[in-house]
């Protein structure tokens, strides 16, 4: 029974578990590998084992006569491919095209065999002898050579004069701050099915935007994006690599149109380290003038940031520091250096949450210098416009942030002294930082349709990919059309329903949820234009319209950004204990609160908060991809030697949101939070660890050879 006409169900804001949930628990939620096709084959990649330089020979005999095999792909045999745009290509450079090599990991053959294990010993008797040449894999040896990169941002900024606020600020702190090479290390590994037939191509893929995947496999194989349906029902975690479209997706499509036969291409572990990019490290500068009372006068901040020799990416560390805190004079700086590695690419919290690691604990260190308690330091010296842009922001309750996040933690009883708080041999400290994230929206459809059994159907192209887009969807199609969420179910993941953007920059809720809104709404006048009135069941109405179903189409469009500054906001208090005679830090507890706009679910938007702190304490204590200089790849590609974090090293957390809406948004007056959650984490545990011991770490994670001084 669907009541159009009575009062609203309220099902946004209301707190709902997924309805999706059964499905992954059970086993029987579809993911891209689990896909089946008959005929399938299987493909293996054999990868190069050196930085740079040509392949000399390559002898695949062993291979192609190996049993089941079916082809073996090389650079001699692949058919020539178009260049694809960046975006959605996540790097410019293709594989299997030319002899070249530009960085270890790159394909330099694919076995295709009729089982997977046959296809894998085959990639392994592929051999080849290579003309090496002088490489280097870490631009920390080369930051005199780092140049201006062209990606998402402009560059570099400068309001007032930093030179002169600088010179004259009585406390002054100069210092760099460091962060490591990190992978994204999905649960689900990258794979794709690719099938032809009468010419037009079939993929099922593991993305973030099936959009994007069609936009660059039509362009590389030169056939139009209309004859190319990309298909992602459920996606095991992208967190940015599944965002782009990489080579390995290509490759399938294009070695599938060879064999005349489905093709079947997963990742292992290994190869997803140097697949489908990686978030870069990077090396920050802050320079920070400010009075005796802590009132900033100054900040400049620059960052430089590795990137491959066939690509710009740029990691905007200085980012933040053009709109959190008031300063009558801010420079922003980015540089990259370009080595012998693959493309990086975002991940889960990019730019704001590399950037706020080097500007909180540097707002930490000059709280001490100050003399000023750091939660005071901030509020001295908080934005109420944009300090770069002069711009009101769309909405921000980071005061109250502070206050809630503060009074649940229970900061006023810190001793602000170094090694002051101690159980016995253990050491505590507190720390906190600040949140930002920047707000991305995009441009989407979506139709909304009333079946003749009552039940309603949302469509919409977007991609699930663990946030609780298909609960969210459905509670916001239910609150307009005034029916108990259970009777919403949504189709999504697929290019032949209404277009959307892709599934990251935590624009999903705001631009895929404003299109469902506008259908919903849409739809609820066309049904009292029926007559539709309280209580009538709608099956009724339909079928007294003569009708078997109804729909409307909806879309939205943020238009430009006008007037408004537009971001996300969170304080982040953290708790650390440090043994005396073995200094590893342990995180005990972490509250955060956030000013995120409306919350439309607040199981799920708790539930991606703590995701993010998770991987904050990942990115403070535990993960760093190593590279050895004198081979030019990864020590380790597993989960082995690169950490996550595990449930031992995960405490109690704890997540307030503020009451908010933003107008300006969206027209839900939702923003994004996906990733907000892993913003300021890191640098409230670094400062809780100079609490603890007196020791000021600048470089994460952190290791406890930092910590034996």
């Amino acid at each position: 029974m669907i009541s159009v006409l009575a009062p609203p169900s309220r099902a946004i804001g209301v707190p709902h578990e997924r309805l999706d949930g059964k499905e992954k628990v059970s086993g029987r939620a579809c993911y891209a590998a689990d896909t089946p096709a008959e005929r399938l084959a299987y493909g293996v990649f054999a990868l190069a084992n050196i930085p740079r330089g040509r392949i000399a020979q390559l002898d695949v005999g062993r291979a192609e006569h190996a049993a089941g095999v079916l082809r073996i792909f090389t650079h001699e045999n692949m058919p020539r491919l178009n260049p694809v745009s960046s975006p959605p290509a996540g790097q410019s450079l293709l594989p299997l095209q030319s002899d070249r090599i530009a960085y270890e990991g790159q394909p330099i053959a694919l076995a295709v065999a009729a089982t997977l294990e046959q296809a894998a010993h085959a990639a392994s008797l592929v051999r080849a002898e290579y003309e090496r040449e002088p490489f280097n894999v870490d631009f920390r040896t080369q930051l005199e050579r780092a140049v201006e990169g062209q990606s998402f941002f402009e560059s570099d900024t400068r309001v007032g004069d930093v030179e002169r606020e600088l010179a004259q600020a009585p406390i002054r702190i100069a210092q760099r701050y460091r962060t490591a090479d990190r992978h994204h290390c999905a649960m689900e590994p990258s794979a794709t099915v690719a099938r032809w037939e009468n010419g037009s191509l079939t993929l099922d893929d593991a993305t973030q935007y099936v959009w994007g995947v069609r936009m660059a496999v039509a362009q590389a194989l030169d056939i139009a994006p209309e004859r190319v349906r990309v298909r992602s029902s459920y996606a095991g975690g992208g967190f940015g690599s599944k965002g782009y479209v990489w080579p390995h997706q290509v490759l399938t499509a294009a070695a599938a149109r060879e064999l005349e036969r489905p093709l079947k291409v997963v990742l292992t572990r290994a190869q997803a380290f140097t697949a489908h990019g990686y978030q870069t490290a990077s090396e920050q500068a802050l320079d920070i003038g400010a009075e005796r009372d802590g009132t900033l006068r100054a900040v400049r901040a620059t960052s430089i940031n590795p990137t491959s020799r066939f690509d710009d990416y740029v990691e905007y560390c200085a980012l933040s520091a053009r709109s959190l805190y008031a300063a009558p004079a801010i420079e922003t700086r980015h540089r990259v250096v370009h080595v012998d590695r693959s493309t990086p690419t975002p991940m889960r919290a990019p730019h704001d949450g590399v950037a706020m690691v080097g500007l909180e604990i540097a707002m930490d260190e000059l709280a001490y210098e100050a003399g000023i308690d750091s939660l005071e330091l901030r509020l001295r010296n908080y934005a109420q416009r944009d300090p770069t842009t002069g711009k009101p922001f769309s909405s921000k309750e980071l005061r109250a942030c502070y206050r809630l996040a503060a009074e649940r933690f229970g900061w006023s009883g810190r001793n602000p002294r170094p090694g002051a708080m101690r159980e016995g041999r253990v050491r505590i400290g507190w720390g906190m930082a600040t949140a930002l994230m920047g707000t991305f929206r995009m441009p989407a459809s979506a139709r909304v349709t009333v079946e003749s059994d009552g039940r309603v159907l949302i469509e919409a192209g977007t991609q699930e990919i663990g946030t609780g887009v298909r609960t969210i969807m459905p509670q916001i199609a239910a609150d307009v059309l005034g029916v108990p969420i259970e009777q919403v179910r949504i189709a999504l993941g697929d290019t032949t329903l209404p277009e959307t953007g892709g599934t990251f920059g935590s624009s999903t809720t705001m631009s895929v949820g404003s299109a469902v809104l506008d259908a919903a709404t849409r739809l609820r006048d066309e049904l009292r234009e029926l007559g539709a009135h309280e209580d009538e069941d709608l099956g009724a109405v339909l079928s007294r319209s003569g009708r078997t179903s109804l729909s409307a189409d909806g879309a939205w469009s943020p238009g430009e950004e006008g007037d408004f500054s537009m971001h996300t906001f969170g304080a982040v208090f953290a708790e650390v204990r440090v043994d005396e005679d073995l200094p590893i830090p342990r995180v005990s507890r972490v509250v955060g609160a956030y000013s995120a706009g409306r919350i439309i679910n607040p199981t799920t938007a708790r539930s991606q908060i703590q995701g993010g702190m998770v991987w904050g304490i990942g990115q403070a204590l535990l993960e760093e991809s190593s590279m050895d200089p004198t081979l030019g790849r990864y020590l380790s590609k597993n989960l082995a030697g690169y950490l996550v974090p595990a449930n031992a090293d995960v405490p109690e957390l704890e997540v307030i949101f503020a009451e908010e809406v933003d107008a300006h948004a969206s027209p839900l007056g939702a923003k994004g939070i996906g990733e907000l959650g892993a913003v300021g984490v890191a640098p409230a545990i670094a400062n809780a660890v100079f609490h603890a011991t007196g020791v000021r770490v600048r470089e994460l994670p952190i290791r406890l050879e930092m910590l034996l001084a």
